[in-house]
């Protein structure tokens, strides 16, 4: 088949409604040049929120919806992230020893939480290449993909929703903020249309339509896309279609617009919880201070210093 034959060519809705997702896909080898040179040799997904790695956060997160299953993409400089869920018998024989059962425990959670499994993407070329690693250990059935900068409250959980909502359409469901206005041109953009999905007080749309960073004056909505998708084993195949973008990367977005273009449902929940994006400093900074100020053990003492830190600036800062 020539090139653009194959690329012409069509490929019908995956027959995966009912199954259920129970593998999830966090793709973890960029670079985060925002962060250097703290990442130079650190990964960005190990940065300390208090006392747990961003990383730690999401599979969490994963591990709450029962996604047990767990596959790092990860890259050069990456093997830290592995580590951190492998046991540390020395480490744990000296807490035992100590008799540091609260940190013993604290230290073993990670390698409890799920299996964790890893393939190493050799050169970090877009969302889509980085997804396009995990079609052997996925198989033929959908798939949970959490990117590895963001995760939601546990209290307020969003992969549950969507892990059902997928199972009963057999398509792509992605989750969605809304944004002001100002903010579209961050963002990849929904156009969508009602849904006649419905599931709880699960607020639910039907996307017709994905546009990244628009103008303010073109966007089609305030509801933008955000790191959690659950996708069906046809995506690899449309991932594979995908022709390289800016800079040579091939981007999830643009393969999910092939599938919605054949025919493939596309639905979105809009997320109203709260959400922890550790992508850049700022919101990393911002991450770290809220959950502090959450800490069973440290919140009170550290919400009493903020108060008087930001206090005594204010009062350095005033005429």
């Amino acid at each position: 088949m020539s090139e653009d034959a194959a690329t012409q060519a069509t490929v019908p809705p995956s027959p995966t409604s009912g199954q259920r997702a129970v593998k999830a896909v966090i793709p973890a080898a960029g670079l985060a040049t925002r962060f250097l040179p703290a990442t130079k040799a650190v990964p960005k997904e190990l940065l300390p929120l208090v006392d747990r790695p961003v990383l730690q956060y999401i599979v969490e997160e994963a591990t709450q919806a029962g996604l047990k299953d767990v596959l790092l993409i990860t890259g050069r400089g990456k093997t830290a992230m592995v580590d951190h869920f492998d046991r540390q018998p020395y480490l744990e024989a000296r807490l035992r020893e100590k008799g540091d059962m609260e940190r013993l425990a604290a230290v073993q959670r990670p390698s409890e939480l799920a299996n964790i499994f890893t393939v190493r993407q050799g050169e970090p070329l877009g969302l889509g290449h980085a997804v396009s690693y995990a079609e052997t250990h996925v198989g033929g059935e959908p798939f949970a993909v959490l990117l590895g900068d963001e995760f939601v409250d546990k209290d307020e959980p969003l992969l549950p929703a969507m892990i059902e909502l997928q199972a009963r359409t057999g398509g792509i469901v992605l989750a969605f903020v809304e944004v002001q206005p100002e903010e579209v041109k961050r963002y990849g953009i929904a156009s969508v249309a009602p849904s006649d999905e419905k599931l709880g007080d699960t607020e639910i749309v039907r996307v017709t339509g994905l546009v990244e960073k628009p103008a303010p004056e073109d966007a089609p909505s305030r509801l933008a896309v955000i790191g959690r998708y659950v996708l069906p084993p046809s995506i690899f195949d449309a991932i594979k279609r995908t022709k390289p973008g800016s800079g040579g990367e091939i981007q999830l977005t643009d393969a999910m617009a092939i599938l919605l273009k054949e025919g493939t449902p596309v639905h979105g929940i809009v997320y109203r919880g709260t959400r922890y994006d550790t992508g850049a400093p700022l919101g990393y900074l911002q991450t770290v201070v809220q959950l502090a100020c959450q800490h069973d053990s440290l919140g009170e003492e550290f919400r009493g210093w903020l108060r008087q830190f930001v206090a005594e600036m204010s009062e350095v800062r005033s005429p």
